[in-house]
C-alpha cells in the first residue's frame, strides 16, 4: 500500500519506514550491510613499528587472527555496533582455504597499487535494508592467488594488471553465481537466503558455510565480558537452531533449515599458527572452521557447543550444470520473535511466510524505486540508477576507530612502539587523538577503502539524498562533529592521514542535499552551516601562509596530477601557489555565500555572513589575477589558461604549464545571486554596490554588468574573454572533450612533454588509462582518465553560467566542429557522455565496463561503477566494483537539466 504526500509523491513502504527510523540507532538501521569486504590490511589494525599496515596485518593473517576494530566477509550482515556478524563463506573442494573474504593485492605487490582480484556486484538495496542482494562470482577451480601476486609483481606500469580472468580461473563459465538475499520481516526479524547456480559445462561440488560470529571485544584489556553462541534444541523439525547471548544485544537467534554440519570455535587468535610460538587464548581459535572444512582437521573445534564464532556446513557432493542449489536462514532478536509468528501463526520460521517476506519486501523495493527514479527515464537508466543506490547502501559500513586507544595501545598488548607517538609526518595520526567514531558511515566502495574519506563521502551524499535525505544530511554532519572534525576546524581526510587535505566539496554537497531534501530543513542547513565556518577559517589560517588569498592544498586528492607531489616535493627556495587550491576556496565561498543568502531569506541576522563571504571571494579573485613583486597572475596570458604558480622568497614567480584539471577548476567558481537578495538583504546589496562604485578592480567578477548595475549577477573569478578560452579548450575533442566526459589532463600531451619547473625540467604525458607512474603507489592516475565527481561539479558550473548568462553564451562544441549552441546545451551534452559510460552498445558490451569484465550476458547485465575511467574509451579503471562517487551517475539520471537548474536557484 502506497499513499501520497501533498506534492504528489508517493509514500512507499519504504519511505514510511525511513521515517520511523531517521537515525542509526533506530530499529530499521539496527541491521544491516555494515561488515566490510576487507578488514585486514587496514591502518587499524596495524599495530607495527613501521606503519606499514598491509605488511602488519596481511591477507594470509585473516582467517586465523582475530581483528581489534571491525570485522570483514562477503555479503556480510551486523548490528549497528557490528558486536554480531553474519556472512556466508564457500569452499569448491579445491581452493588451500575457505572463502571467507574478498582477497586482493596489497599497495606492493601490484604494477598499479592495490587492487581487489574477485567479482562481485550489489544487485539491489534499500536504505533500511529491508530488502538487499549481493553475487558474488565464485571460480569452481582453486583460486589462484599465487598466480595473481607472482604475475603482477613481475608487470611493469606499461603492462595492465593482471586480473583473476586473465589466470583461466573462470573459462568456459566454470564458476558459481552465489547470491545472498536479506528480507526484514520486522526491524529485528532477518530472512536469509543464499543460493548458488552452477554456470559451468560439469556438475561441481560447493559447500555453503554461512558463518555467525560475534566480534572480538574480550582479548584486548579493556572490557573482559565474553559473549557465547551455544547450539540449542530447535523446537522446529529439520532446522538447526543457535543462540547468541551478549550484554548489549541481548538475545538473538539463527535457525537454520535442514541439518547442516554444525562447527563451533573461538573468535580468537590461533597464535601459534599466524606468529609460529606463543600460546593461543583459546584452544578452538579463529580457523578451526577453515581447518575441519578444507583440511579435514577438527581437531580445534568446541565440543560442547559453545563458542564464539560457529559455521554451519551445507555440502553439495555436486551441482548440475545449470542448477541452484538453495539454503535459509533466520537471523532475530529475542525482542522481535513476535515478528516471527506474524509471518507464520504455526511457528514455522520457513513456512510459507518466510517467501512471503521476500516477495512482499522485492514489490516494495520496486515501488520504492519507482517513486525515487522518475517516470521519464527509460530503462536502462534506471537499471544504472538502482544498481548504483544498491552500491550505496551496501557500502554503508561500520567505522570504528577510537584514535586515543589505537595510540596508546591495549592493556593486554605489549606497549606500543617510540615511533606510534612521534610527531607527524613520522608518527600517524599523532595530532588526531581526539576522533573516536562507531558510527555508520558510507565509504568510498567495501574493499579498496574500507574506510571513509572526507570528499568522497561528501560526493556520495548527493546521490543518496534522492533515497534516503536524513542518512546523507546525518552524513555530512557527523564529519562535522566534535569527535571527528578537528578543534583546529579541519575535516578529517582518510585514516592512512586524517591531516592531508581533501578538496573542500562540504559546502557544495550540503546545499545540494538540503535541495534534494525539498528545501526545506533549514535546522540542518544551519548545523552544518556553523560548523563549516571552522573549517573555513582553518583553510585560511593554515593553507594561506602569508595572507595572499592564494592557497597551497597540495595533494587535495588528486594524486599524480602534478609533474611532481605538490604535498612533499615542492623545489627548495620556492612555495607553490596553486591554482585548483584557490579555486576550491573561491567555490568554496560561493557555496557558503549562497547558504548565508538561504538563510537570509528566514532571518535577517545571516545578512552580514552572506557579505563576508562576498568579500572573501572578491579578495580570492583579485589574488588569483595578480600576486608577488612582479604582478604575477594564475591566469597565464600566452596559453589562456590557469596555472599553478611556483613564487621564490623574492616574490617572483615560475608557471607550472601542465594543462590539467588544474586549470578548469577556477571553472567551478560561480555561482547566481538570486533577484530577490538585491531587494531584501540590506547589508548585502549595500556592501556590494559600494563595492561596484569604490573597487571596480574587484568587481571585474561579475560576468555582465552595465553602468554599475547588476544585469545577470553571476559571480565568478573567469572574467567572459577568459571563459571563452577556457570553454574552447574544455570543448575540443583534442585537449579535454572525451566521448564520455571531460579528460583530467589534456591529450595534446600524448607524445609527452616537457614542463619548467623551477630550475629544472620534467616530462609529463597523458596517460588516458592505467598510470605509467608510481606516484602515490600508482594505483589511481589523473593524467588523462575522466573522473566522475569532478566532471559533476564542472557539469554544475556550466549550468550555473547558461542560467546567469541568460542564454546569451553561445560555444562552438565540439570545438572545430563549426556548430554553435548554448552554453545550457553543451553542458547537457556532457551529461549525456557520462551517462553513456553506463549504457549498453548495440553489441550490449557498455563503455565504462573494465577490461577484465568478458563480454556477453552473464557479465554485460551488471553495470559496474569504476573509480575512474579511460580518457579515450571510457573503459572503466581502478576500483571497478563499487566506487561511490561514480554513483552520482543516479544523481545525474535521476535529475533532468531543468531540475538541476532548480538546484542553483530553488
Amino acid at each position: 500500500m502506497t499513499s501520497v504526500e501533498p506534492e504528489g509523491r508517493p509514500v512507499t513502504e519504504e519511505h514510511q519506514r525511513l521515517r520511523d527510523s531517521p537515525h542509526d540507532g533506530d530499529v530499521w538501521r539496527a541491521w544491516g550491510p555494515f561488515v566490510s569486504g576487507r578488514q585486514w590490511g587496514t591502518v587499524r589494525e596495524d599495530y607495527s613499528a613501521d606503519g606499514d599496515a598491509w605488511a602488519f596485518f596481511p591477507f594470509d593473517h585473516a582467517h586465523a587472527r582475530a581483528y581489534r576494530w571491525g570485522e570483514d566477509g562477503i555479503a556480510g550482515v551486523c548490528d549497528r555496533y557490528g558486536f554480531l556478524n553474519l556472512a556466508v563463506a564457500m569452499w569448491n573442494g579445491q581452493d588451500d582455504r575457505l572463502k571467507e573474504r574478498l582477497f586482493g593485492l596489497t599497495n606492493g605487490e601490484g604494477n598499479h597499487g592495490e587492487d581487489a582480484k574477485e567479482y562481485w556486484w550489489h544487485l539491489d538495496a534499500t536504505p533500511t535494508h529491508s530488502w538487499a542482494q549481493y553475487l558474488y562470482r565464485y571460480p569452481q577451480a582453486a583460486f589462484p592467488y599465487a598466480a595473481l601476486r607472482e604475475e603482477s609483481a613481475a608487470r611493469g606500469h606499461d603492462v595492465p594488471e593482471f586480473q583473476l580472468f586473465d589466470t583461466g580461473a573462470l573459462d568456459e563459465d566454470r564458476f558459481f553465481d552465489v547470491v545472498t538475499t536479506h528480507a526484514k520481516a520486522a526491524p529485528g526479524d532477518l530472512c536469509v537466503v543464499v543460493e548458488a547456480t552452477n554456470h559451468g559445462p560439469e556438475a561441481a561440488p560447493l559447500d555453503l558455510v554461512p558463518q555467525l560470529w560475534f566480534r572480538n571485544t574480550w582479548a584486548w584489556g579493556r572490557d573482559d565480558r565474553t559473549p557465547v553462541i551455544e547450539v540449542v534444541e530447535s523446537t522446529v523439525p529439520g532446522t538447526v537452531a543457535l543462540r547468541a547471548t551478549h550484554d548489549h544485544l541481548g538475545v538473538v537467534r539463527l535457525v537454520a533449515e535442514g541439518l547442516p554440519e554444525v562447527l563451533v570455535c573461538d573468535n580468537e587468535t590461533h597464535v601459534e599458527a599466524v606468529f609460529g610460538e606463543g600460546t593461543s587464548l583459546s584452544e578452538h581459535p579463529k580457523d578451526a572452521v577453515d581447518r575441519a572444512v578444507v583440511h579435514a582437521d577438527p581437531s580445534l573445534l568446541a565440543t560442547d557447543g559453545r563458542g564464539t564464532k560457529v559455521a554451519l556446513r551445507y555440502h553439495f557432493d555436486a551441482v548440475a550444470p545449470g542448477a541452484t542449489v538453495r539454503i535459509r536462514l533466520r537471523l532475530h532478536d529475542d525482542d522481535w520473535v513476535g515478528g516471527v509468528d506474524e509471518v507464520d501463526p504455526l511457528g514455522d520460521p520457513f513456512g510459507a511466510g518466510f517467501d512471503g517476506v521476500l516477495a512482499a519486501r522485492r514489490t516494495e523495493a520496486d515501488r520504492f524505486y519507482a517513486s525515487v527514479i522518475p517516470d521519464h527515464v527509460g530503462d536502462e537508466e534506471r537499471h544504472v540508477a538502482r544498481r548504483a543506490f544498491a552500491g550505496l547502501n551496501w557500502c554503508k559500513q561500520l567505522y570504528r576507530y577510537d584514535v586515543r586507544e589505537w595510540l596508546e595501545g591495549d592493556p593486554a598488548g605489549p606497549p606500543p612502539p617510540d615511533s606510534r607517538l612521534a610527531r607527524e609526518p613520522l608518527g600517524r595520526n599523532t595530532s588526531w587523538s581526539h576522533l573516536a567514531l562507531a558510527d555508520i558511515i558510507s565509504m568510498p566502495d567495501e574493499w579498496e577503502y574500507p574506510w571513509f574519506a572526507a570528499w568522497d563521502l561528501a560526493f556520495h551524499t548527493v546521490a543518496i539524498a534522492h533515497m534516503d535525505p536524513q542518512f546523507a544530511k546525518n552524513q555530512l554532519l557527523l564529519m562535522c562533529r566534535e569527535w571527528s572534525q578537528h578543534p583546529n576546524g579541519q575535516l578529517p581526510a582518510y585514516e592512512w592521514s586524517f591531516g592531508d587535505v581533501n578538496p573542500p566539496v562540504h559546502a557544495w554537497a550540503a546545499w545540494h542535499v538540503y535541495v534534494l531534501d525539498g528545501s526545506r530543513d533549514r535546522g540542518f542547513l544551519i548545523r552544518v552551516f556553523t560548523k563549516l565556518l571552522f573549517n573555513f577559517s582553518w583553510w585560511l589560517n593554515r593553507k594561506d601562509s602569508d595572507g595572499s588569498n592564494l592557497f597551497e592544498g597540495g595533494f587535495l586528492g588528486m594524486d599524480n596530477i602534478s609533474v611532481f607531489d605538490r604535498s612533499r616535493e615542492v623545489p627548495d627556495g620556492w612555495r607553490l601557489e596553486q591554482s585548483d587550491a584557490t579555486s576550491w576556496m573561491a567555490f568554496t565561498c560561493l557555496q557558503m555565500l549562497r547558504i548565508a543568502l538561504e538563510l537570509s531569506r528566514g532571518d535577517r541576522d545571516w545578512d552580514g555572513l552572506a557579505t563576508t563571504f562576498l568579500e572573501h571571494f572578491f579578495s580570492i579573485a583579485e589574488a588569483m589575477e595578480t600576486f608577488g613583486t612582479e604582478g604575477v597572475s594564475l591566469w597565464d596570458e600566452t596559453d589562456e589558461f590557469f596555472y599553478d604558480v611556483l613564487v621564490d622568497g623574492d616574490g617572483h614567480g615560475a608557471p607550472v604549464r601542465v594543462r590539467s584539471l588544474v586549470g578548469l577548476l577556477p571553472l567551478i567558481a560561480v555561482a547566481n545571486v538570486p533577484a530577490w537578495a538585491f531587494e531584501e538583504l540590506t547589508d548585502f546589496t549595500s556592501r556590494l554596490r559600494w563595492l561596484q562604485d569604490r573597487r571596480p578592480d574587484l568587481t571585474d567578477s561579475l560576468l555582465h554588468s552595465q553602468d554599475g548595475d547588476v544585469v545577470h549577477n553571476s559571480l565568478t573569478p573567469v572574467v567572459r574573454p577568459r571563459l571563452e578560452a577556457i570553454l574552447r579548450r574544455l570543448f575540443d575533442e583534442e585537449e579535454f572533450l572525451s566521448p564520455h566526459g571531460i579528460r583530467s589532463l589534456s591529450a595534446s600531451y600524448r607524445g609527452g612533454a616537457e614542463i619548467a619547473v623551477g630550475d629544472t625540467s620534467v616530462r609529463i604525458q597523458y596517460d588516458p588509462g592505467e598510470s605509467s607512474s608510481g606516484m602515490f603507489g600508482g594505483n589511481s592516475n589523473w593524467r588523462g582518465p575522466v573522473w566522475f565527481p569532478t566532471n559533476v561539479l564542472v557539469l554544475d558550473a556550466l549550468l550555473v553560467m547558461a542560467e546567469g548568462a541568460d542564454g546569451d553564451l553561445v560555444v562552438e562544441f565540439p570545438t572545430g566542429s563549426g556548430h554553435r549552441i548554448s552554453l545550457e546545451e553543451a553542458a547537457i551534452a556532457v551529461r549525456g557522455r557520462l551517462i553513456s559510460l553506463f549504457l549498453p552498445r548495440a553489441d550490449g558490451r557498455r563503455p565504462g565496463t573494465p577490461r577484465e569484465h568478458p563480454a556477453g550476458p552473464l557479465w554485460d547485465v551488471h553495470p559496474t561503477f569504476s573509480e575512474h575511467f579511460n580518457g579515450d574509451d571510457g573503459t572503466g579503471l581502478g576500483a571497478s566494483h563499487q566506487c561511490g562517487w561514480t554513483a552520482l551517475v543516479a544523481h545525474l539520471i535521476c535529475t533532468s537539466p531543468e531540475d538541476l537548474r532548480k538546484e542553483i536557484d530553488p
